[in-house]
């Protein structure tokens, strides 16, 4: 996948949706949130990103500083300003180097890093505005598959870093969920066995039996573990045990 391409054609259709919308508008995916606050969030964090990889920084940078970090007024400079800010991104992994390490919430990355993290980042926000615009969500299921596998990859790490399994832990010991994308054009890419162990969880791309499983399009399954959407909303067929399921979206990342 060429996330350069995605993330702008994302961010475009995310600023689609916005372009003739009521910002004033509540987004109840993103609590306390209006569609206004919702494409400053977004726009703000290209630049912030953008930042950190074109000044090579290895420190935390405080997005508030960040300059251009207010849309103009306007909505046409609003909307300009948003479609303005992956290319910032990009242009920055460029002159750095893709490969050049900088500083993300996870530890060092290649710069290039960011470009996906903000492509999946975006997606999941274009789904807040649907939802608070009352329109449909469509994606791609290979984009909504990289999303989700994008995010698991995230919580890996982080629970890897919380130490040993204990009571806040979002998958037991012994524990296992399975998420089976419905679209067979996917094949593994769109198999998740989420393994609970001693000392962490783990990912495997492959069919089995879990403690805990759920089977749907990709899509569906990508807004059941970000919490914009529940498993029956979706009309996510949900097999097992469903309190393993109900732990794991209290203790995973929103």
């Amino acid at each position: 996948m060429d996330f350069t391409t995605a993330l702008i054609a994302e961010n475009a259709a995310f600023a689609e949706l916005l372009r003739n919308a009521d910002l004033s508008i509540p987004v109840p995916t993103c609590p306390e949130w209006t569609l206004q606050q919702l494409m400053r969030h977004v726009g703000r964090g290209d630049r912030w990103c953008a930042q950190i990889v074109a000044e090579e920084s290895m420190d935390y940078i405080d997005p508030r500083t960040v300059a251009g970090g207010k849309p103009p007024e306007g909505r046409d400079n609003e909307i300009a300003w948003l479609l303005d800010g992956p290319q910032k991104l990009v242009d920055a992994v460029a002159q750095t180097g893709a490969e050049t390490d900088v500083w993300t919430f996870l530890g060092p990355r290649p710069a290039k890093w960011w470009i996906r993290r903000r492509l999946h980042e975006v997606l999941v926000h274009r789904a807040d505005a649907a939802i608070a615009l009352g329109v449909e969500f469509e994606v791609d299921p290979v984009l909504a598959a990289d999303a989700v596998t994008e995010w698991l990859e995230r919580v890996v790490i982080q629970a890897d870093e919380e130490g040993p399994a204990g009571g806040d832990r979002p998958l037991g010991d012994g524990q296992s969920i399975h998420l089976h994308a419905t679209e067979p054009d996917l094949g593994e890419a769109g198999e998740w066995t989420i393994l609970g162990r001693p000392d962490g969880i783990a990912v495997d791309n492959e069919h089995g039996k879990a403690t805990a499983a759920l089977r749907g399009p990709a899509r569906s399954l990508l807004l059941a573990v970000v919490r914009r959407r529940t498993a029956a909303q979706e009309g996510l067929e949900v097999f097992g045990d469903p309190g393993v399921w109900d732990t794991w979206l209290a203790r995973t990342p929103f």
